[in-house]
């Protein structure tokens, strides 16, 4: 047998430590899960170590597995800084790039950025996924967020990419039915349809009024979500009040089916390019963040 070892093995070795499972490493790489299983089978044969505990239900790294990742992880990281050190003398963004973003956000704007991008840098290959929670890019093996919210770790970098706040609104039915608030301590006594989205509190309210002092609320209703999309359509159809990001309920202040309300009080809600302090000279991540500040700022989603 060969004794050379594929750096690529070494990358499918350490997605399915951090991972902990075949299965999803097979999923992040594009992969089936046996043809995972052959590859470590192969790097156990080389190494002539066990580099996982197996059981029917999951997979465990062994303590030989925890050496190797050490310094499977040195190798990748020295491999990829030299691949983007090339990539970056000869300004052609190329290999894979993984993008995450939250549900609504990624959805509706960011997704037909990152479509748009690829077709712009052919020799790009985007991963996109979405989540409703934050995501720990480092560990979870992202190159790059497009995060709404200005609480942002320090150990990462980001740029700012849009403005953008968040606003109160209502359908016309329900304030006909139920009132118009005229303080944010009104909104207490109103029917709130509360967000679980990320790193939002759920059930408190913190928007700044006009003199720039910020105040909390706590609000209740009888519906809630953790899908922003979902609590602004039972907005529009008058299940309550809502606190959602200007881009997205724009639309519906237009066509006149929400109202906004108390206008002095907002939220803040920046857009961000989170990523990695490592990827900081990386020529693909640099185009990536730069197209999408060009696009974001475009008339279409100001």
């Amino acid at each position: 047998m060969d004794k050379r070892i594929d750096n690529e093995d070494l990358r499918v070795f350490a997605t399915a430590a951090r991972k902990a499972s075949f299965a999803a490493a097979a999923e992040e790489l594009g992969m089936s899960p046996a043809y995972v299983s052959k590859r470590i089978g192969i790097l156990e044969q080389i190494l002539g170590v066990r580099l996982f505990h197996r059981t029917t239900r999951r997979v465990t790294v062994s303590e030989d597995g925890e050496k190797v990742y050490a310094h499977a992880m040195t190798i990748l990281e020295n491999l990829d800084s030299l691949l983007h050190e090339v990539a970056e003398r000869r300004e052609v963004p190329r290999g894979p790039l993984r993008i995450c973003s939250s549900f609504g956000f990624g959805r509706n704007v960011v997704a037909p950025v990152v479509a748009r991008l690829v077709a712009t840098h052919p020799a790009l290959q985007v991963r996109f996924e979405v989540f409703d929670r934050l995501v720990d890019i480092v560990a979870e093996g992202f190159d790059l967020d497009v995060r709404i919210g200005d609480d942002i770790a320090p150990h990462l970098i980001a740029r700012k990419l849009m403005a953008n706040h968040r606003i109160l609104c209502a359908a016309p039915s329900y304030l006909k039915q139920h009132g118009t608030p005229r303080s944010l301590a009104d909104l207490s006594g109103h029917n709130c349809l509360a967000i679980k989205e990320r790193d939002l509190p759920f059930g408190v309210w913190s928007l700044r009024g006009a003199g720039g002092v910020e105040e909390t609320v706590k609000v209740t209703g009888t519906l809630s979500s953790n899908h922003g999309e979902i609590a602004l359509q039972w907005a529009v159809a008058g299940a309550g009040i809502v606190l959602r990001s200007r881009w997205d309920a724009q639309p519906h202040l237009d066509s006149g089916e929400l109202v906004q309300l108390l206008p002095q009080y907002t939220q803040d809600a920046n857009v961000w390019a989170v990523y990695p302090q490592r990827l900081a000279g990386s020529a693909k991540v640099r185009v990536c963040v730069e197209f999408l500040e060009q696009q974001l700022l475009d008339n279409a989603y100001r």
